[in-house]
């Protein structure tokens, strides 16, 4: 131990030193995340508040350098699953694999870099800085998560296992609120290091009663949680484990279309034939229009395979005139019903909204173009944003807000929906291609971060993926043990619906609770300035 702590004040004592260390803070705090869930890990960020605090005298530049490492650190072992992407076609996008890991790892640490800049820049002292270290970390995630698109994957706050007691702190302020609090008590011990011995011991006790408030809190609304449904629906998930290398094949449509019908058609194990079947984002390597042309034998098929008044929503690639007259493709999910005469009739379609950078479409279009890029969709053009999100109302069936595969990142966006509408819906449905991702942290990650979205509004979320994790999620965020299905698995799920809870503070009033926990930050900032003045 000696010697590490030698070691370590070696490195702490040189300005690229530090760097290294804001560097393995990064790292060790993106341990949290699934599929590690290295819990101590978050103690990362008591490193870089130490390494912030640091060398005051020195230009702000350097402060933001050790937000901008720690950063880097963070987001290249988050989200180091992109470059999986890239290999699907490897002939055509593998030279890209290693930039776009760097462009976005580095990308996303500038507002690490800004949020270390600005505590910085305010200069705290005392065990108060803690706080505005928190609200400028949180502001600048905020910031990420909204600005061109938004792109708020693995916020500090999600690092909590969905559907365990801490992460049930979402409900009143959701993940941005939450990962103020994570930052808050995970950076705590740099200040009780450093405090005179009676003010560390505040700190420290306030830092475990703040964390043993969480749990307890969370433990309590897991033991208070809805109980299931009376004549709840049942829904099937299928999971047909098609390989994104081979999906997008054309001579493979036959193929994939008849694992898909055998799977939805099974006998259900408990004698009760489903009520909806949901087929995955993109099941299927062909456009919609294309396979319910007039002559094709597929809408036969469906409507062999399907009982009377059975539903089936399918997310599917559709291509629509646009108002130029040339065409705009959609990512969109579709729900069918089989009539009794007979048929498939349309009851609902979702057009995604929010798209994917670089996946669905590229910013700055021509420009990119112009490079040699293009993204990574499989249709002659970039997919065109649907409208605004509503819920959609089925017949027979609950209430549903899909989320279609990144939407699911987005606290408020079933929230906004449900407001726009005036309906609140009874459940989220996200369908999800992780295929793209394969066997990495990716689709552990985007099932944790899905799942938040359900304790955020208290509504039970469905999630279909062609190779996992497909499954059903409580309100509270969790996955059910006996109804989901893991990577790399082919099958389906039968289930019945969970039943909503009542709306959260956080579904009702958004976030308030964080901007609350921001302005206690700003008020510690500006109380800074004036001692600083005097």
């Amino acid at each position: 131990m000696e010697r590490f702590l030698k070691a370590y004040a070696g490195l702490e004592a040189n300005p690229w030193g530090r760097r290294g260390l804001a560097l393995l803070a990064g790292l060790a705090a993106a341990l949290a995340h699934p599929p590690f869930g290295v819990l101590p890990g978050l103690l990362g960020f008591a490193v870089i508040l130490r390494l912030a605090d640091r060398d005051a005298a020195r230009p702000l530049a350097f402060g933001f350098s050790i937000g901008w490492f720690a950063g880097l650190g963070y987001f290249a072992l988050s989200v180091w699953w992109v470059t999986e992407a890239f290999l699907v076609d490897a002939a055509s996008h593998g030279w890209m694999a290693p930039f776009a890991l760097v462009l976005l790892a580095g990308g996303l640490a500038l507002f690490w870099g800004g949020g270390v800049w600005l505590y910085r820049a305010i200069r705290p002292q005392g065990i108060g800085r803690v706080v505005v270290f928190a609200g400028a970390l949180a502001l600048f995630e905020w910031i990420r998560g909204h600005v061109f698109t938004g792109f708020p994957w693995n916020l500090p706050g999600e690092a909590w296992r969905a559907g365990g007691a801490p992460s049930q702190a979402a409900a009143l302020v959701g993940a941005y609120g939450l990962t103020w609090i994570t930052v808050l008590l995970a950076a705590s011990p740099a200040v009780a290091a450093t405090a005179p011995r009676r003010a560390a011991r505040g700190v420290a006790a306030a830092a475990l009663a703040g964390l043993a408030l969480l749990y307890a809190g969370g433990f309590w609304r897991l033991a208070t949680a809805p109980p299931p449904r009376d004549q709840a629906p049942v829904v099937r998930i299928v999971q047909a484990d098609i390989d994104q290398k081979d999906k997008w094949r054309p001579e493979n449509l036959d193929l994939i279309f008849g694992e898909y019908l055998e799977l939805s058609a099974r006998a259900p194990a408990a004698g009760r034939t489903p009520d909806l079947v949901i087929w995955p984002e993109g099941a299927l390597p062909a456009v919609l229009d294309d396979l319910l042309a007039p002559g094709q034998p597929y809408p036969e098929a469906l409507n062999a395979a399907f009982a009377p008044g059975q539903v089936l929503m399918l997310g599917a690639n559709r291509v629509d005139v646009g108002p130029g007259g040339g065409f705009d493709y959609f990512n969109t999910l579709v729900a069918f019903e089989r009539q009794e005469t007979g048929g498939l009739r349309v009851l609902g379609v979702y057009d995604k909204h929010r798209l994917v950078p670089f996946g669905e479409y590229l910013p700055l279009g021509d420009l990119m173009t112009r490079l040699g890029l293009r993204s990574l969709v499989h249709m002659p053009e970039d997919f065109t944003a649907g409208p605004p999100p509503a819920p959609l109302t089925l017949a027979g069936l609950p209430v549903v807000q899909p989320l279609i595969c990144y939407e699911a990142l987005f606290p408020r966006f079933a929230a906004g929906a449900a407001a726009r509408a005036g309906v609140r819906p009874e459940w989220i449905l996200n369908v999800s291609n992780d295929a793209w991702f394969g066997a990495t942290s990716g689709p552990l990650q985007h099932l944790n971060l899905a799942s938040y979205r359900a304790i955020e509004e208290g509504l039970p979320l469905v999630r279909s993926t062609p190779t996992g994790v497909s499954g059903v999620i409580d309100s509270r965020g969790r996955l059910a043990e006996d109804a989901h299905l893991g990577l790399g698995a082919r099958g389906v799920i039968d289930a019945p619906l969970p039943a909503p809870a009542a709306p959260t503070l956080f579904a009702r009033f958004g976030n308030w609770g964080f901007a609350i926990m921001l302005l206690i930050s700003a008020s510690m900032a500006v109380g800074a300035f004036i001692r600083r003045g005097q």
